[in-house]
Formats: C-alpha cells, sequence, structure tokens
C-alpha cells in the first residue's frame, strides 16, 4: 500500500496543476494517468493564448507543468493501467493491474475528455487511416495534400491555420451558417489564402479502400448531396467526458459532466473534481488551470479538518 494525502486521477491542465499546489503545501501527492501527462494540450500544435507565453506547442507546456509538479516532489504516473478506483470509503484507492494500491483520504478527478465523433458510417473503419482528431499528431502525413477540417469552434479553426503548414488545401465543414469563435480566430482563418469553407454542411459517409479518399457532404437546408475527394479529414467538434468509470458513484449529469460544489466537491465527501470533466461553460486551458487551482485549495482544507 502506497499511502499519500492526496491522489489525483488525470495528468492534464486541472490535475498537474492541482499537484503542483497541494505538493508544494508539503503534502504528499501522485498524479496517476491513463496516457502520457498533458491531456488534451499534447494534441495542441500552438497555443498563444496561455498567459506567460507568446506561444508553445502545448506538449512543451504539459511537460514544463509535469516538471515543476515533480520539482516540488509529488509522483507522477503516466501510462497507468488501472484495475480498480474505490472513491466510497474514507480512505480512496486505485489499483494498478500490477497489484500495486495508492491510497489517500482525499481524491481529486480530472480525468478531462476525449475528441467527440461525428458519428457516421466509415468513421471508425477509417480513423487513423484518413482520419485524424489530432493536428499535432497526424499533421505531417498530410504535407502537399488536400484536407478537410470539420468543426467551427476556435479549436477547429485554429487547427486549420496549424494545418496550412503541410496541407496545400485545408476546407472547413461547417454545419452552421455562422461560426462559433472568437473573432481573433476567424480573422487568421479567413486571412489565410490556403483555407476555404463549406457553410451549412456536414459529412455523412466516409468511404475509401486502404485508406480514406472521399466524402459525402450534405447541405443542410435543402438534403441534397454530393461526393469530395480528399486525402484526409480531421475533426474538431467537441470534446465527451471521460467519466465512465463513475457512473453510478458520482453525481453526472445528462451529458456525462462531473456535478461539484462551490468547493469543487462531488457528493462524495473528500472526493473533488476539476477540468474539462465537470460541468462547465468554457473549456480551455486556462479555466482547467483555475479548476485545478480552486480544488486544491479546498484540498488543502479538508485534510486539515481530518487531521
Amino acid at each position: 500500500m502506497n499511502q499519500f494525502d492526496t491522489i489525483i486521477l488525470g495528468a492534464g491542465p486541472a490535475g498537474l496543476t492541482a499537484g503542483i499546489y497541494l505538493s508544494r503545501a508539503k503534502r504528499k501527492v501522485v498524479i496517476i494517468d491513463k496516457g502520457i501527462p498533458g491531456g488534451q494540450m499534447v494534441l495542441t500544435h500552438e497555443v498563444a493564448n496561455y498567459p506567460g507565453f507568446e506561444n508553445i506547442s502545448g506538449y512543451m507546456l504539459s511537460m514544463n507543468m509535469k516538471k515543476q509538479a515533480e520539482l516540488f516532489g509529488a509522483k507522477v504516473i503516466s501510462n497507468a493501467a488501472i484495475k480498480a478506483v474505490n472513491l466510497v470509503d474514507d480512505q480512496k484507492t486505485v489499483t494498478l493491474s500490477n497489484g500495486e494500491v495508492y491510497s489517500a483520504p482525499s481524491f481529486i478527478v480530472a480525468t478531462g475528455g476525449r475528441s467527440r465523433q461525428i458519428g457516421v458510417n466509415g468513421e471508425s473503419d477509417f480513423t487513423g487511416r484518413g482520419i485524424s482528431y489530432c493536428a499535432t499528431c497526424d499533421g505531417d502525413f498530410f504535407t502537399g495534400k488536400e484536407i478537410i477540417v470539420v468543426g467551427g469552434g476556435n479549436t477547429a479553426l485554429e487547427e486549420a491555420v496549424a494545418l496550412t503548414t503541410y496541407a496545400k488545401k485545408v476546407t472547413i465543414v461547417h454545419q452552421f451558417d455562422k461560426w462559433q469563435a472568437f473573432n481573433s480566430a476567424i480573422q487568421e482563418m479567413e486571412e489565410n489564402p490556403a483555407i476555404d469553407s463549406i457553410m451549412e454542411s456536414r459529412i455523412v459517409e466516409f468511404r475509401g479502400d486502404e485508406k480514406l479518399n472521399e466524402v459525402v457532404i450534405e447541405h443542410i437546408p435543402t438534403g441534397s448531396t454530393y461526393v469530395k475527394p480528399i486525402d484526409g479529414v480531421f475533426v474538431f467538434i467537441g470534446y465527451v467526458p471521460n467519466t465512465e468509470d463513475f457512473k453510478g458513484i458520482l453525481e453526472l449529469n445528462q451529458w456525462g459532466e462531473i456535478v461539484v460544489d462551490s468547493t469543487f466537491q462531488t457528493n462524495l465527501k473528500g472526493v473533488y473534481a476539476a477540468g474539462d470533466s465537470i460541468v462547465k461553460r468554457y473549456r480551455q486551458i486556462t479555466t482547467a488551470v483555475s479548476d485545478g487551482t480552486i480544488a486544491s485549495l479546498n484540498v488543502a482544507e479538508f485534510l486539515n479538518s481530518i487531521e
């Protein structure tokens, strides 16, 4: 049994920030993640709106946060195969598949989210074979090619601009007649000569053989469809919270987001949540950092109250 003051599940910006604050307060903290540290940050080609950095890659920002947490004493476990999580008892535990058990009286759920899929025919068949959800990971594979970006929010427009570093032509397919993005993102996209857009439209089917080579696009107001040859498609239509493991344990809303109070505590005593997995309107790195800060300060108060 590895005894800690706090277990943090998830090493995205919320989890790493909480780890920084609690370990700096001399609390014994372990941060456990099923993947690599950084969460959705790692998938961002360039972060240009994080205070203190004119621009920085999401990967580098993630590594900086991880290093800072470790410098203050936090233990970070990545690529962890998690066998079981117990949040109900006074001592919360995480059991790994190798038999190691981590225990603590307080717990922060910061499991974030994952890219939302379109959910049409052919999407699962061509994921990784022409369909991607990560510009940073896969942009280089489409150098000199023509691609589609699906979405109309800040992420879609910003990543479309980033993808012009590789692709010779980027076409944005958006289901509405207006963008759901900040004016700065819209302006930068519109000023890029390599970007075109198809509004009030959606992809209804992906087609190909060994790899994706065409999509069927529907014009939503009329219902008419046509086939567009394409080398690749990048999907940026939001995220799904990673909370499936907590159904029936933590209070979730209809979208699977964790319900928290003003202190970021869940319905279970000593269990807090922060970041993209909770009920909130805006999902940015800065808001996740804020969540992690507030949750950690309240966890510190909780630990003081039970000692």
